[in-house]
């Protein structure tokens, strides 16, 4: 069987069975014993010695500490999507249901995580809807985001989830609210002025106002919103967000995570997800003044991110971690920019290599990292199995001989 199908089924599975639930690298703050010590919580340094020492430890502590598996917003929603896409390739091509399963059951399951996802909504007094995680956040001293604090990253992947559930399911619902997150973007979010436009903002409260894939999010949310209702203002929020962060970007084609100091590194998957947001633009207005900063940023991205034999790079100066969120990232971003033709033999490479080095066998779910130390092999739904569940989708979708209409050899 076709080793990206086989990866899903078996991770698919192995999801359900954790009813899509599970722990975080960032969730160290749920623990019910660090909430029980007095005063630890009022602390920064505190917050932040739990949050890095539970991210860090090759070893779970999360059992010993009582910290919960839960659902995770962006994590359903991933989820969410993944099933959306092989819902609409089964109802495309009805002869792959003996492989992957009906089109209706997959369409159930989307119903299923729907719902899940439209009751983790955040709640406050935002202008459309909107969605968080669910732990307290705090990066080093900059910020601390109370738990369900919105996020333009949370929300736009809980919208893009929800736009393609309403298109393969039909329940209009689900594009009703995610189309009302353009209002979250527009009046929720605040807009540091940069270059000829703006960049968003992460959320609502103070720190990370000035990341470059987050602002592109947010361009991406609200162009995407246009192409739907055709309201101008998404579509110019849009366009200043996107120039802003294309001025960012350096000559050689990369971008630095975000414009603080501490903010100057270049790595895998944030420059996927600005191409991603990029090409979600043009695709969605018809406006190709960016596409030179495409091109010149994914001509960048694989020449610095993948090695010869598939090993996907985190930073574009040095190898490790090796993160599941790059070669998940590889696929989507190969998918958006309609580029899996042209570089399948890489896309299999990774593929082949991530599931040597960085999937359980036994269970089908995928690694957070490998490092050249101690590596961690927990399970995180969000941040390893939902994403990659996603990713799959995409590689799936994108099969040449799935296009041709032969699913009975399939092998990769």
């Amino acid at each position: 069987m076709n080793q990206a199908i086989e990866s899903f089924i078996e991770l698919s599975e192995y999801c359900k069975s954790q009813a899509f639930k599970g722990w975080d690298p960032y969730d160290g703050l749920n623990s019910r014993v660090f909430q029980a010590i007095p005063f630890a919580s009022r602390s920064s340094l505190m917050r932040l010695i739990v949050i890095q020492g539970f991210k860090r430890s090759p070893i779970n502590l999360r059992r010993l500490a009582w910290v919960s598996k839960e659902y995770n917003p962006k994590g359903v929603a991933l989820c969410l999507h993944a099933y959306a896409n092989i819902a609409e390739l089964l109802k495309a091509k009805p002869q792959l249901q003996a492989i992957l399963g009906s089109a209706d059951e997959a369409m159930e399951q989307c119903d299923d995580l729907a719902r899940i996802l439209l009751s983790l909504r955040s709640q406050g007094e935002y202008h459309g809807a909107c969605w968080g995680y669910n732990f307290d956040w705090q990066a080093r001293k900059l910020f601390l985001f109370p738990k369900f604090t919105p996020t333009v990253v949370a929300t736009t992947f809980a919208a893009e989830a929800l736009l393609k559930a309403a298109q393969v399911t039909g329940n209009l619902e689900y594009q009703n609210v995610a189309l009302s997150a353009s209002e979250f973007v527009i009046n929720d979010l605040h807009r540091t002025p940069f270059a000829d436009g703006f960049l968003f903002s992460y959320s609502p409260l103070p720190g990370n106002d000035t990341v470059f894939n987050a602002s592109l999010l947010g361009s991406k949310l609200l162009s995407t919103c246009f192409r739907f209702t055709g309201d101008e203002k998404c579509r110019n929020l849009a366009e200043q967000s996107a120039a802003a962060c294309c001025a960012g970007q350096r000559s050689d084609g990369a971008w630095v995570y975000g414009m603080l100091p501490v903010q100057s590194w270049v790595d895998s998957f944030h420059t996927g997800y600005n191409l991603e947001a990029l090409q979600h633009y043009e695709d969605n207005t018809g406006d190709k003044q960016f596409h030179e900063y495409i091109e010149r940023g994914f001509d960048y991205y694989i020449k610095h991110f993948f090695e010869r034999d598939g090993c996907p790079k985190y930073y574009d100066n040095k190898k490790y971690p090796i993160d599941i969120h790059c070669p998940a990232q590889l696929f989507v971003t190969l998918s958006t920019l309609k580029r899996f033709d042209q570089f399948m033999t890489l896309a299999q490479q990774v593929l082949l290599w991530t599931n040597q080095h960085m999937r359980c066998r036994k269970q089908g779910y995928y690694y957070y990292q490998l490092k050249q130390g101690f590596s961690s092999k927990i399970s995180y739904m969000r941040w390893s199995n939902a994403f990659m569940l996603y990713a799959l989708s995409h590689f799936i979708i994108n099969q040449p001989q799935l296009q041709a209409d032969d699913s009975k050899d399939m092998n990769v």
